[in-house]
């Protein structure tokens, strides 16, 4: 004698846990990249058709209320030297990226170009492409 089953199993795969699993992953996507470049300074940089590949080790930035940013801090003109000579001890490459809004006095620029200078980093003042 056979014994049947009252019961047939259910063929179908739920998706609520794939479901689930999207949304927190959504989730942590979103606030991840909003953590990515936090201290993004606003600048309009001037336009050059002469464009470097190459990444600098460390970054000031001078907006055009004179307020100078290294790497994301903000520091005084004062301090600035001492700044750049901390970042640059820790690292083989001294290639300075300059950063400056385009409504900036050249005379503040040459200021950085004469810490730079004097202290024998390699300068790079960063433009938009053309």
């Amino acid at each position: 004698m056979a014994i049947k089953r009252g019961i047939k199993p259910i063929k179908e795969v739920g998706s609520s846990a794939q479901t689930d699993l999207m949304f927190l992953l959504l989730m942590f996507m979103l606030m991840a990249t909003t953590l990515i470049n936090p201290n993004a300074l606003k600048l309009t940089l001037p336009k050059s058709s002469n464009q470097l590949k190459e990444r600098p080790y460390t970054t000031v930035s001078l907006t055009k209320d004179l307020q100078y940013y290294v790497d994301g801090e903000r520091v005084t003109f004062s301090q600035l030297e001492a700044v750049l000579a901390t970042k640059m001890a820790q690292s083989e490459d001294k290639t300075v990226s300059l950063h400056s809004d385009e409504g900036v006095p050249i005379g503040e620029v040459v200021k950085v170009m004469n810490i730079a200078n004097k202290n024998q980093y390699r300068l790079i003042l960063a433009t938009q492409p053309e």
